[in-house]
């Protein structure tokens, strides 16, 4: 038999099976998903096994196919229809077939090679007189005797001076090398103390103890008071002894120590109130009929949940996750960003307790992989988690939940660029599973597909199929939404107000700071300020790396590249003309921070942004200081303006609602109305009325006036009037590549030469024209290559090309064909290229 391997070699010339024989002892092991050692160009890789068939289909003569080194699991971590999975993510976003298959598995899985080299016994007895002859440093034999199996690196460390006379003994048959893979993590084990067995036996020997033996006598007196094990590092600390203490007591036979293996849980110690199902609305009542509908029937159905912020989505989610427990199938839930995690997990370990695994990326290697194997193991029914969750190693899922459909943070910006909707819904189909996308504030995409508004032509996004559309308009217990008012900054900068802070705002703090209620105030930029500019000369900081301003950044007193990760002093003066007159222009949140604590003195403001967030646990320290009232304020970036539940919170201030509105990008507008309507939503969720004070200097803008008053249908028909005449989504599909290179003249020669090439592929092809409807039903148009937004990054120049394109077009296949002589001949010259399928961002 023949195991077809997918080697670990991020390469596109590798990216292709490769066939090594499967060992005897081996052949009842190996499986489709199995992981893998195997020999691969004078290395041993790990690589992951995708397909079993005979010896005779082999590519290669049998003399030359290489044995697979080792088996490193016993259970296959890749379930078949998780390979199946990734090698649509491989087809459909352009990447290595490696790429997508890591993305599916915890990071600590993600093993290296280890080379270790033991004494051979059996060339010592067969030879000894040759063992005898072989010079080794001195204390070399009798370590590596005494230790068995060493890494080569600790031998390198002890003895430093010993290489040749190692080779020399490797050569030789003495000493046996050997490689393996290890992984980053392993199971965690525990030395643990187990109480005596025979309990009656173990208190008669106690009355005879000997007396200066008193601690040992302790110890068993401890042991025989509990009913379970207990760790030893515990039972060392309750007791005031020691290990060895432990240890002689174990000795005499009465205690038994041994590894225990134990779970990473992330929220060990952590209690959760148990909660019922609360009754529902019939606007929720409705909607869960026809989710649990779909659940019932095996339906591989997407719907999406219109729900406007507080209309109670969520009691929703966790009904319709119990229907699918209750048919013995399972639910992955995913939530955008990492600051909604708290609040959900909550939620959900409180409804479905030890059920539930969590996924994201601030959990450690240990806890995540900890936390996968719940999952794989079948003791979690329900995992929560950011994107990569949706790759959760479940065997029949039935409703697939993706909550805040519309945040961006579901597109991943790194290879493999899925984007979990699309995802979801190609797991759903191979498992019959429900899928539901609940916003307040759709994706534009997902709008159009559902109420049939894109144009016939226009390509569908992949594998994400038209969903039924659900609608939740009214908030739980009629509640209203709060009335939002637009502060027009130019005004303000006219009438002396020169603060970041408009009348209206200060005045709506100065009122709830007097009431005791909360406020958020979301300000989209980190930092203490945008800029460092010189009054005299019109110098600005740059990154000397990348083509874009340094940011300010008041605590570290650094100026600090948000793209490369550069960072140096801030000036005294203009390292140009040397002028004094050099400023902060801009705000950042920490300078926001600076003034409240300036115009209310006394104010407890909590800020959160990537700044504050960094340790672990951070996001739910200060969640649960802001739910605990010990902050006046809650202030920060897009984090705090979605999930968040606070029933004091009764104003809302956007301190400059522009920031996103112009970027170049077309989605800028969409994302500016999302984000103002989301955090709008934090607003007097509970018994408190509510208002929202958003400050523009744009507030005529149809994205901040349709906000204003809640208006999502309005914003999207205005949305779509300018993305159709411009021939963007949802009315074709847009591919982004991205090429970098040292050189400029390098880059635009390939660059020039790859569009033509592409161009000349779609005339081949029959579908080359404008998607602006003028070259009928299938069109693909390259447009480019030009300098990208951010011209230079990370010293590397940087160009773009976009395809734009409807209908049934094959433009990934075109891609490829196109781009193979470029990435694997000589045409492509060191430049790089980045391909990003249906981009998010395109900076």
């Amino acid at each position: 038999m023949i195991a077809r391997v997918i080697v670990d070699v991020p390469s596109r010339q590798t990216d292709r099976p490769f066939d090594y024989e499967v060992p005897q002892e081996l052949q009842g092991w190996i499986e489709p998903g199995s992981r893998v050692g195997v020999p691969f160009a004078g290395r041993v890789l790990q690589g992951f096994v995708i397909g079993l068939a005979p010896l005779d289909t082999a590519e290669v003569d049998r003399s030359r196919l290489k044995p697979v080194a080792e088996l490193l699991d016993p259970l296959p971590p890749l379930r078949p229809d998780l390979i199946e999975l990734a090698e649509w993510v491989s087809d459909k976003y352009c990447c290595t077939m490696i790429a997508a298959l890591q993305a599916m598995l915890p990071a600590a899985l993600k093993g290296k090679a280890e080379r270790h080299v033991r004494w051979s016994e059996a060339f010592e007895a067969s030879e000894p007189a040759a063992a005898e002859a072989v010079l080794l440093p001195e204390g070399m034999r009798e370590w590596l005797k005494r230790s068995g199996a060493v890494k080569l690196e600790a031998l390198r460390e002890r003895f430093p001076d010993g290489a040749e006379y190692v080779k020399a003994a490797i050569r030789l048959g003495l000493l046996e090398e050997r490689v393996a893979i290890r992984d980053k993590v392993s199971i965690r084990k525990v030395l643990t103390v187990f109480p005596p067995d025979d309990r009656e036996a173990a208190e008669q020997a106690m009355e005879q103890w000997p007396a200066r033996a008193a601690k040992q006598r302790d110890i068993l007196v401890h042991m025989l008071s509990v009913d379970a094990p207990v760790p030893m590092q515990q039972l060392v600390a309750d007791t005031g002894s020691s290990a060895s203490v432990v240890k002689a007591v174990a000795d005499k036979g009465w205690l038994t120590i041994r590894e225990v293996e134990t779970e990473r849980d992330p929220y060990a110690g952590r209690m959760f109130k148990k909660t019922e199902p609360l009754t529902l609305t019939e606007g929720q009542a409705q909607v869960l009929e026809q989710i649990a509908k779909s659940v019932h029937a095996r339906e591989p159905k997407p719907f999406l949940l219109h729900g406007v912020t507080g209309s109670g989505k969520t009691e929703v989610y966790l009904q319709a996750i119990q229907e699918c427990l209750d048919m013995d199938r399972q639910a992955i839930v995913l939530v955008p960003e990492i600051s909604l995690t708290p609040q959900m997990v909550e939620r959900f370990k409180g409804r479905f307790g030890d059920a539930v695994a969590v996924l994201h990326s601030r959990l450690s290697h240990g806890e995540k992989y900890d936390e996968w194997r719940k999952i794989r193991e079948r003791r979690a029914q329900v995992a929560v988690g950011a994107r990569s969750a949706i790759f959760a190693p479940f065997e029949s899922i039935g409703l697939i939940i993706i909550d805040e459909e519309h945040e961006s943070s579901y597109k991943q910006e790194e290879s493999p660029k899925y984007h979990a909707r699309d995802v979801a819904v190609k797991r759903a189909r191979q498992h019959g599973a429900a899928v539901v996308l609940g916003s307040a504030t759709p994706s534009l995409e997902s709008y159009a597909a559902a109420t049939a508004v894109r144009s016939p032509h226009a390509a569908g996004s992949g594998a994400f199929a038209a969903p039924a559309l659900l609608s939740m308009p009214g908030r739980v217990a009629d509640r209203p939404m709060p009335p939002v008012e637009v502060i027009d900054m130019r005004g303000e900068l006219q009438g002396g107000n020169r603060s970041m802070f408009s009348r209206r705002l200060y005045e709506a703090l100065a009122d709830r700071l007097e009431r005791g209620e909360q406020s958020v105030l979301l300000l989209n930029r980190r930092g203490y300020s945008t800029f460092v500019m010189c009054r005299s000369c019109g110098y600005t900081a740059m990154c000397p790396h990348c083509d874009i301003s340094l940011t300010y950044h008041q605590k570290t007193r650094l100026l600090r590249c948000h793209y490369c990760g550069h960072s140096e002093g801030a000036p005294a003066k203009c390292p140009s003309c040397e002028s004094e007159h050099i400023r902060f222009f801009g705000t950042g949140t920490q300078r926001v921070e600076e003034e409240l604590v300036k115009l209310f003195p006394g104010i407890r403001v909590i800020r959160m942004d990537v700044d504050t967030t960094t340790e672990k646990g951070s996001h739910e320290k200060w969640l649960k200081l802001f739910g605990e009232r010990k902050a006046d304020v809650l202030l920060g970036t897009q984090m705090v303006a979605k999930g968040l539940d606070f029933p004091y919170v009764t104003l809302v201030g956007v301190i400059a609602a522009d920031t996103s509105l112009h970027l170049p990008d077309f989605r800028s507008a969409e994302r500016t109305f999302q984000l103002l309507t989301q955090v709008a939503g934090r607003a007097g969720r509970h018994e408190l009325p509510g208002e929202v004070v958003i400050q523009s200097y744009a507030p005529e803008h149809y994205a901040i006036q349709t906000a204003q008053h809640h208006d999502y249908e309005s914003f999207v028909r205005e949305e779509l009037m300018h993305r159709r005449a411009m021939g963007y989504p949802p009315y074709c599909r847009l591919i982004l590549i991205t090429m970098s290179h040292e050189q400029l003249p390098m880059l635009t020669d390939v660059g020039e030469k790859f569009a033509q090439r592409l161009r000349d592929a779609a005339g081949a092809a029959g579908v080359y024209g404008r998607v602006d409807g003028s070259s009928g039903p299938k069109a693909l148009d390259v447009l480019g290559p030009v300098a990208s937004p951010i011209a230079r990054m990370k010293d590397r120049y940087r160009f773009q090309c976009m395809i734009k394109y409807r209908g049934n077009v094959d433009a990934t296949g075109l891609l490829n064909k196109t781009l193979q002589p470029f990435l694997q001949g000589t045409e492509g010259r060191g430049v790089q290229f980045g391909i990003d399928v249906d981009p998010h961002m395109i900076l």
